[in-house]
């Protein structure tokens, strides 16, 4: 009989094809897990797979007495109680690394869009007014990359490969972290300190507490009306009620975001704004990314059946 894995959050099934494949899913398609399941079937979980922004507290995590692992699917786990985890002896996993180089793709690429005004200049092309060679303010010259210094907040395996890839576009590339790294890049002991300096801020830090509206107004007053902001990592990072307001009264240039405070529901007050591009948190979206994360999945959840630690567990300072 195969190994029961709860699905506690809500995935596409096509998502969830190969882990089918290996164990017995009980799927809550995102509903409450009680509403969807008795007391009964729930008292027999020994691991579920959640996302990792997913809320999943120490309540829970009680529907399940018998609960060892929590799996997370990608590389984020701030939606889980780590401390109430580890007081009921569960091990928690993740998928480190495995969408790093599409989610820095998608950096660069909102950068590019937001500092090039790509949707303005689309706009421009399909409404006539360039055929008409009608004057547009938005679509005076740019600074272009050579031109730019950008600031790359968190150095983990994203904030490496970002960082990479602007230099490759002849960037001058700064960072902050917690921890000074071996990497050829000027190091700023602050995030005000590298929002001083730079004028792209790239923020590609993990979620979590201490970086709660960490990017907040005087932040980006910092990066000043020529700057730009761009967010890969968790919507919480940024104060988006002080980003709004940065965007309307020209604080900053423009931004471009993936993720916000509240998914899938990015505010009104954002998308009426003309100096960003958005995205629907599309970062870890391709099929490679897919494919190392599922491999990380399956690496735990067999690892965890087998009475073995968890090959990708979520590492706690």
């Amino acid at each position: 009989m195969a190994d029961k894995v709860l699905i506690y959050s809500r995935f596409p099934k096509a998502m969830m094809a190969r882990f089918a494949e290996r164990f017995e899913l009980l799927d809550t398609a995102g509903k409450p897990a009680q509403e969807v399941f008795s007391s009964g079937a729930l008292g027999g979980i020994r691991a579920l797979l959640t996302a990792g922004g997913t809320p999943l507290g120490a309540g829970a995590m009680d529907l399940f007495p018998k609960l060892g692992a929590i799996v997370c699917y990608g590389t984020g786990y701030d939606g889980i109680d780590l401390k109430a985890a580890a007081a009921r002896n569960i091990a928690v996993g993740h998928s480190p690394g495995a969408n790093a180089a599409s989610v820095a793709d998608i950096a660069m690429t909102l950068m590019l869009a937001a500092t090039r005004r790509i949707l303005v200049a689309d706009q421009y092309v399909r409404s006539g007014d360039w055929a008409a060679s009608k004057p547009s303010p938005m679509m005076r010259p740019q600074a272009g990359l050579p031109s730019r210094r950008v600031g790359v907040y968190g150095m983990g395996e994203i904030g490496r490969k970002i960082a990479a890839r602007c230099a490759a576009f002849e960037s001058e590339v700064g960072y902050f972290s917690r921890t000074r790294h071996d990497v050829p890049y000027q190091y700023f002991s602050s995030l005000e300190a590298l929002a001083d300096w730079c004028s792209v801020l790239m923020i590609a830090v993990r979620a979590g507490v201490e970086t709660h509206h960490v990017v907040n107004a005087d932040i980006l007053e910092r990066l000043g009306e020529d700057g730009y902001i761009v967010n890969i990592a968790r919507g919480s990072v940024i104060d988006e009620k002080a980003l709004v307001a940065a965007l309307t009264d020209k604080t900053i240039a423009g931004a471009g975001l993936d993720v916000y405070a509240k998914e899938p529901h990015a505010p009104d007050a954002l998308t009426a704004l003309p100096n960003l591009v958005l995205a629907p948190h599309i970062g870890g979206h391709t099929l490679e990314s897919h494919i190392a994360m599922q491999d990380c999945v399956l690496a735990n959840l067999t690892a965890f059946f087998a009475g073995q630690r968890l090959p990708y567990a979520v590492k706690t300072a």
